[in-house]
């Protein structure tokens, strides 16, 4: 079963299967970094969801938009804005 309790794809043991570390890019790939301090002091602007809970809007997006996904894959992805709406 997936992260959000879907079956996975593909037949893969686990999502951690899917991870890719490129070489053109050493080091990026172990730790990422913003202080939003400030953007926080100077303008006033707050993120408005904070790591995870982001990055797990995020995947939930993207598990819920496969067609999506599937496009971009395969070369059919034109560049639409998709989301916007669900705000």
């Amino acid at each position: 079963m997936g992260p959000r309790g879907e079956v996975n794809p593909g037949g893969l043991a686990s999502y951690a299967e899917l991870k890719r570390f490129v070489t053109d890019r050493p080091g990026h790939d172990r730790r990422y970094a913003i202080d939003p301090t400030k953007i926080e002091r100077e303008l006033g602007w707050k993120a408005r969801h904070d790591f995870d809970g982001g990055f797990a809007k995020t995947v939930d997006w993207y598990l819920a938009h496969r067609d999506w996904c599937e496009a971009v894959q395969v070369g059919n992805y034109r560049r639409e804005r998709l989301g916007l709406a669900s705000r």
